[in-house]
């Protein structure tokens, strides 16, 4: 049986990685240099992010069963918002490949999103 503090490691090293190769992949596409499915970074990029939020629902998910949080299948309201703030995260490399002109705000927005999904999962408001 993984213990909690396990599940919080890979949930933080997820979000780590997630964030990191989001900013590089952010940064490259707002550099604006040669065309992103050309780019040898960029698929690399990709898909550490994507195996980042794997690895922030497995940690997530590990965590709430060990605190025993849910009942049956409903989750709390601070859950769901986390999820939104993550699948929020996961949809800006494609918002980035189809408009690479918006990537300089979506730099700035990711740090602000993860600021707030620590917030809701620090506070559980809802």
């Amino acid at each position: 049986m993984i213990s909690y503090t396990v599940y919080k490691i890979i949930h933080y090293g997820g979000i780590f990685t997630a964030v990191a190769a989001l900013g590089a992949f952010l940064t490259l596409s707002a550099a604006g240099g040669t065309p992103l499915v050309r780019e040898p970074w960029s698929k690399r990029l990709v898909a550490a992010h994507g195996a980042g939020l794997f690895l922030v629902l497995l940690g997530g998910f590990g965590m709430l069963a060990r605190l025993e949080v849910t009942q049956g299948l409903t989750l709390p309201g601070w859950v769901w918002a986390k999820l939104a703030i993550w699948v929020i995260l996961g949809a800006l490399v494609t918002l980035a490949k189809r408009r690479p002109e918006g990537a300089g705000w979506m730099l700035l927005a990711l740090p602000a999103l993860a600021v707030l999904a620590g917030a809701v999962a620090l506070t559980k408001p809802f």
